[in-house]
């Protein structure tokens, strides 16, 4: 069976070229990528270490993945769509960064519940000033590198977009509305007088929440799973990537990159629509 291989860069040198002509193929180009059509059986340790050693993203399309059948993508927000943890930056500005940001790193290890690390954290935040939310919007939060030229690509496709986050919708909104975005989800602090009182309202929208939003949204459009791509980072996105039809690893941690179908490890968001080409 023929596998079509998508790299992800626009150039590549000799010694990369004769590399993976060694290994995998002959890459040719395509749109504004590489690719390689290959018969080879390639496992998924093998395909980690080459791009280990040529320090390249390449990704094995599904053969039953259908990109002009793809309808909706699905993206996690912090250290995916956005280049920080917000609930870490929060807890800068109380400063007990350090404390909050060790059980955040559990978390998306999968070393901890989700739901109780957030409720570990967010209890924490007791007491902060909710202006604090702004200045972390206006002064750190950055979009990753490609997410605007992502997005602008996906619409021009006529696929839709939904942000979902662990974190907060405080967050969430304002991105969706400066990007634009279709749709979007996240847990609300809980705030009175002006101050957080360390809890959310409502049920936690954690790994279960993340999945439903996407069966729920694929109800909405009258689209099934498999015309999803879901993206993520951490251990509470992976059940959601289980139910997509395809599901990426951005800058993720290993145990997520072990389950994805394909990973982004050196490049930026916009190298998504790679697959779409």
């Amino acid at each position: 069976m023929k596998h079509t291989l998508v790299i992800h860069h626009n150039q590549l040198d000799q010694v990369q070229k004769d590399q993976l002509s060694a290994s995998i193929g002959e890459p040719f180009p395509h749109n504004n990528h590489w690719r390689i059509i290959s018969e080879q059986t390639i496992n998924a340790p093998d395909l980690a270490e080459l791009r280990h050693q040529l320090q390249l993203d390449i990704n094995i399309l599904p053969n039953d993945f259908e990109p002009a059948e793809v309808k909706l993508v699905i993206s996690d927000m912090d250290s995916t769509l956005i280049s920080i943890e917000c609930i870490d930056e929060i807890a800068d500005m109380f400063h007990i960064k350090p404390q909050v940001a060790a059980i955040t790193e559990s978390a998306m290890r999968g070393e901890l519940n989700f739901e109780q690390s957030l409720t570990q954290r967010v209890t924490l935040l007791r007491g902060l000033d909710e202006k604090a939310l702004d200045r972390v919007y206006n002064e750190r939060l950055q979009l990753n590198p490609g997410a605007e030229t992502w997005i602008s690509g996906l619409k021009a496709r006529d696929i839709k977009f939904a942000l979902v986050s662990g974190g907060f919708d405080f967050f969430t909104s304002r991105l969706a509305n400066r990007l634009n975005l279709d749709f979007s989800r996240a847990n609300k602090l809980a705030i009175e007088q002006g101050v957080l009182t360390g809890s959310v309202v409502g049920s936690i929208v954690g790994a279960q929440a993340k999945a439903d939003f996407l069966h729920e949204l694929c109800q909405h459009l009258a689209i099934t799973p498999k015309q999803v791509i879901a993206i993520g980072d951490g251990a509470n996105d992976l059940l959601m990537m289980k139910a997509a039809g395809l599901s990426m690893a951005y800058h993720a941690k290993p145990t997520v990159q072990a389950q994805a179908n394909c990973v982004l490890n050196y490049i930026g968001l916009d190298a998504m629509l790679d697959l779409l080409a």
